[in-house]
């Protein structure tokens, strides 16, 4: 088993083993003596997500909003509007990186922000509006997400090709745009060209995503890159690099909406940034030099835990479980 496999597979065992034993310390209410722990375990929480996110392409949120909303005594409207900020941090720390390195693809950026930014403030509001007037509602969405997770999980899974897709069609109007680009792959030892295709699919897609990551604060990431991938054909670390670009724009503009409503509380965003932030750093550097085969299983790892999680959630609010 490769040095990076065993190193990613820890650190997510790191981020379960974390979250359950802060489930098994939570209290009802947060005491005055606790005001100093619960910014500690956050900011070691967050620290560990940080070094995962930019590997697998995501903004933090994703895995911060399930686990803090479940184990952590906050508030959930605070828990999301954190997540915005982490996400933000989180992409805002790693995506020079890619830039640099010349995996973060500009131009396909461009086009998709266009929508997803709309989308996003939207999600937001609606999002707020969900959580003050129908209490229960949000349970039936954040079930209706982990499922997509799942599926998008099982379609990574099976499919072939996703670390280099092959692309043997390309829409009018990616091909009117010059969507390609070429890096060069370390293990591989050699530069590799790609092409992007099914743009217009691709902007309807990053369009609901943009609207369900605002609303639940999740940042983007866990659908940016399977859309990117699967649907576009952009190879997976292309996929990984373009979605810290896009999350560094979307989650800018949702974030805003949280901020305007007070759903900001720097108890828990200040730890919160400052771990994801240092992380983030460590996580981008690893990841420019990580096969990509060990993101592909990285991303997988986050989807099915992240889907599992907000599965569980769902039921256990709606009194099911």
């Amino acid at each position: 088993m490769k040095k990076e496999f065993l190193v990613s597979a820890l650190l997510f065992l790191f981020v379960v083993l974390l979250a359950q034993y802060v489930s098994s310390a939570t209290q009802p209410s947060v005491s005055a003596s606790s005001c100093w722990v619960w910014p500690l375990i956050l900011f070691l929480f967050t620290f560990t997500i940080g070094i995962i996110a930019p590997m697998a392409g995501v903004g933090g949120g994703v895995l911060f909003v399930p686990i803090a909303a479940a184990v952590f005594p906050f508030s959930v409207d605070f828990v999301r509007g954190t997540g915005l900020i982490m996400a933000l941090t989180s992409a805002l720390s790693s995506a020079p990186q890619f830039i640099k390195k010349g995996l973060a693809n500009m131009k396909v950026m461009s086009p998709i922000v266009i929508v997803s930014i709309i989308t996003s403030v939207i999600g937001g509001i609606v999002g707020l509006w969900i959580t003050s007037t129908f209490p229960s509602g949000k349970y039936y969405i954040t079930m209706v997400l982990g499922i997509v997770l799942f599926l998008i999980f099982l379609v990574m899974m099976f499919s072939k090709r996703v670390e280099y897709p092959e692309v043997k069609t390309v829409d009018s109007l990616s091909q009117a745009l010059a969507l390609t680009g070429v890096w060069y792959e370390p293990s591989l030892g050699k530069a590799v060209e790609y092409k992007i295709t099914n743009l217009p699919i691709g902007m309807f897609c990053f369009a609901l995503v943009g609207f369900i990551a605002g609303m639940f604060g999740l940042g983007a990431g866990w659908a940016n890159v399977p859309v990117l991938n699967l649907v576009m054909g952009a190879p997976i670390k292309v996929a990984v690099s373009t979605s810290m670009a896009i999350i560094t724009v979307n989650d800018a503009a949702a974030a805003w909406i949280y901020l305007a409503k007070g759903a900001i509380l720097p108890l828990i965003v200040v730890p919160s940034v400052m771990g994801i932030s240092i992380g983030a750093r460590i996580g981008a550097r690893i990841a420019v030099k990580t096969k990509p085969v060990i993101i592909k299983y990285l991303v997988l790892a986050i989807m099915l835990f992240a889907a599992l999680l907000d599965v569980f959630k769902a039921l256990h609010g709606l009194g099911i479980i």
